[in-house]
């Protein structure tokens, strides 16, 4: 997989990555891979990440049943960040029930929710 050497890795061996949705054009989330996930994002055409907290791979609707189909896996200019272009299945990106992990708009000085919780995350994750 000689296209994984021309991704620019950081120091502990990730790479951004911005989940945006194919139609809409709307950024869903942020996350980080390793070479493994992006492989598997590759071979699979499901979105896949590296979970820095649970030092494990994360493969997106694990869970939730919210999965990434990825229509398009793209890299940057300077070849540091991927940006996956997504169908969300369940219309559910953020682990808070939201469609979009960026809900809270700057107003003023201070952040104001604007995105409504569409699914209870209690529900969602068990």
């Amino acid at each position: 997989m000689n296209w994984l050497g021309e991704v620019k890795w950081n120091e502990q061996g990730l790479v951004p990555a911005i989940a945006q949705d194919t139609t809409t054009g709307e950024v869903l989330m942020v996350a980080w891979m390793n070479r493994e996930a992006l492989a598997e994002t590759a071979a699979t055409r499901r979105g896949v990440y590296w979970s820095r907290s649970r030092k494990k791979l994360w493969r997106k609707g694990e869970e939730s049943g919210h999965v990434q189909e990825v229509d398009g896996i793209y890299l940057d200019c300077d070849g540091d960040v991927i940006l996956l272009k997504v169908n969300q299945i369940g219309g559910i990106a953020c682990h808070t029930g939201r469609r979009s992990c960026f809900f809270r708009a700057l107003s003023g000085e201070q952040w104001e929710t604007v995105a409504p919780v569409l699914k209870d995350p209690e529900s969602i994750y068990k």
